[in-house]
């Protein structure tokens, strides 16, 4: 996706060999006419698979699931990292680890929005570990619902998560796949199988 690659290389910044920081368009300000392009890019890929309910791990994940569900035409569902005092009792939980906040944290979501008829399509704004993804994954899993399919904004392709899901048999799509951010110079993985 042209534009997200633009984006990526004029406003990305590389914090670290394993870190890279898009809050000026993705997770802290967000870029709304590009998150509709990557709805409409989502939507398109996934349009054929039926799906009733787009699902997300708050908060960054919100802007692009939210574009996606919209062109689908079909809810967008979030689980939560903390509780709240209207979200305690009948719930999917798992645990995930984040790499990035280096803590561990429950997800939840309400029972009463995700049951064993819902078909249910996964966005995510990182793919690293897949750690988010896989706790998503067992939160569909426990209401027999299906996933299907994970639909990632930005995959770090040199960290082992989008191996893990596609070897687990899960269709996973990511938009813009980086291959190394060593040496603070910014790979693309299509870019470097090209050469």
């Amino acid at each position: 996706m042209r534009e997200l690659y633009e984006k990526i290389r004029e406003e990305g910044e590389i914090l670290s060999d394993h870190v890279l920081k898009v809050d000026r368009f993705l997770n802290h300000q967000v870029d709304p006419v590009l998150m509709m392009q990557i709805g409409e890019k989502f939507a398109d890929i996934f349009r054929d698979e039926r799906i009733t309910k787009v699902l997300t791990l708050e908060s960054s994940g919100i802007s692009p699931a939210l574009m996606t569900a919209y062109v689908l035409n079909v809810p967008l569902l979030f689980a939560r990292k903390r509780k709240s005092l209207t979200l305690q009792h009948s719930l999917y939980t798992a645990k995930v680890y984040s790499f990035t906040k280096q803590e561990e944290t429950e997800i939840s979501v309400s029972q009463s929005f995700l049951d064993q008829n819902d078909r249910v399509l996964i966005i995510d704004d990182f793919l690293a570990n897949g750690q988010a993804a896989l706790g998503l994954v067992q939160v569909v899993q426990q209401a027999g619902a299906e996933v299907v399919g994970i639909g990632i904004v930005i995959e770090k392709a040199f960290q082992d998560g989008g191996e893990l899901l596609r070897s687990s048999g899960f269709r996973v799509v990511s938009l813009a796949r980086i291959a190394s951010l060593e040496g603070g110079q910014l790979q693309f993985l299509e870019e470097v199988m090209n050469k």
